[in-house]
């Protein structure tokens, strides 16, 4: 069952914020990461280049501190790194935990590869993947800090399993591995954890192969420290009303590409977590207008009252040019805060939001 958001979520509202209403404002993750921090992953490979691996993490600081601080000039409540320690969602994870290893990239569709890992033996947990750049980030930001994880079952499908008598296995050893680091994440400070799993909508039948691994994962977590599940793209009336009865406190949709059709698929039964809702399009290079945005956010409301409603872009933005991210950010933020004003002098009614539309 759902967890306990109403516990966790007071503590994102910053101690100046300008409006009785709160809505949350987040990313899911990944940003686009500076022209110059490709080139330094590419010097450091480069055998007749001086740049060693002590200049990379230079780089990779610098460019953390930069993007959160992008982030937080933005004016978003929470905030991340923009992933910029990070290369593919699996192979990053997979390249930390014992068990995995690499033979080499394999074909995914037209000319784009993905160095998709195998489970060769037991996967093991070995040092903490994400505490030290978690340490860093906050130690930078202003604002709470997010921590996405790629989840067990995305982990565990997206790899060849070669040790397991099923995938399913797999999945429940991982989501143990994934207990572990939120405890060492929640032990350093960290209040926001993100579970991204996008397998979930290629084979929604395993929803509750996603369900118990979930159970794992928030076992023993503080109901202060919030969690919540990201699911881009797919037919999600495949998986609702089963993601009701998950341990999370937010379930994070991508709908904006979708032109929000599939709304009401949350209305009826009554949707349980907070709801964070994808407002601008990750796969358009293309800044939304604010007056955009806030009929978007509009669309949540019909789903869940104001202070259940996070604010977040479709996906993450990294394969967007950076100044369309920051762009897109920037002017989600600006209608989020607008909204909140309009629902305070009632301007927006929230039993019927829609109605001036």
């Amino acid at each position: 069952m759902v967890r306990n958001p109403s516990a966790n979520r007071d503590q994102f509202r910053p101690h100046d914020h300008p409006n009785d209403t709160f809505l949350l404002s987040t990313v899911v993750g990944s940003y686009p990461k500076p022209k110059w921090l490709n080139r330094a992953d590419e010097l450091v490979e480069d055998p007749d280049s001086k740049f060693d691996e002590s200049d990379l993490e230079e780089a990779h600081d610098d460019a953390c501190r930069l993007i959160t601080h992008e982030h937080e000039r933005a004016g978003l409540d929470t905030v991340v790194d923009g992933e910029m320690r990070r290369n593919e969602m699996v192979e990053f994870f997979a390249d930390r935990i014992d068990g995995y290893e690499f033979n080499g990239p394999v074909k995914v569709w037209g000319h784009n590869y993905f160095d998709k890992p195998s489970v060769v033996e037991e996967v093991a947990y070995d040092e903490p993947w994400l505490v030290d750049e978690f340490e860093f980030t906050s130690n930078v930001a202003e604002r709470p800090v997010k921590v996405p994880i790629t989840g067990p079952y995305t982990l565990g499908f997206w790899a060849f399993n070669e040790a397991y008598p099923s995938t399913e296995e797999l999945v429940y050893d991982l989501a143990d591995l994934v207990n572990e680091e939120v405890e060492k994440l929640v032990e350093a400070g960290a209040r926001y954890i993100q579970i991204d799993e996008p397998a979930l909508a290629t084979t929604p039948e395993d929803h509750a192969i996603v369900g118990e691994a979930l159970e794992r994962i928030a076992a023993g977590i503080p109901e202060e420290v919030r969690i919540g599940l990201h699911v881009c793209y797919g037919d999600y009336s495949r998986i609702y009303p089963e993601i009701n009865d998950y341990p999370i406190d937010e379930f994070d949709v991508e709908l904006c590409n979708g032109d929000f059709e599939q709304i009401p698929t949350f209305t009826d039964p009554e949707f349980e977590p907070d709801l964070a809702l994808g407002v601008v399009d990750a796969h358009t290079a293309e800044i939304e207008p604010v007056e955009e945005i806030k009929a978007n956010i509009r669309q949540g409301l019909r789903v869940v009252p104001p202070e259940k409603l996070t604010v977040s872009p479709d996906c993450g933005l990294k394969l967007l040019p950076r100044e369309i991210a920051y762009g897109k950010t920037e002017n989600m933020v600006t209608a989020v805060r607008e909204v909140e004003a309009e629902i305070d002098s009632g301007e927006i009614d929230v039993e019927n939001p829609l109605a001036d539309d």
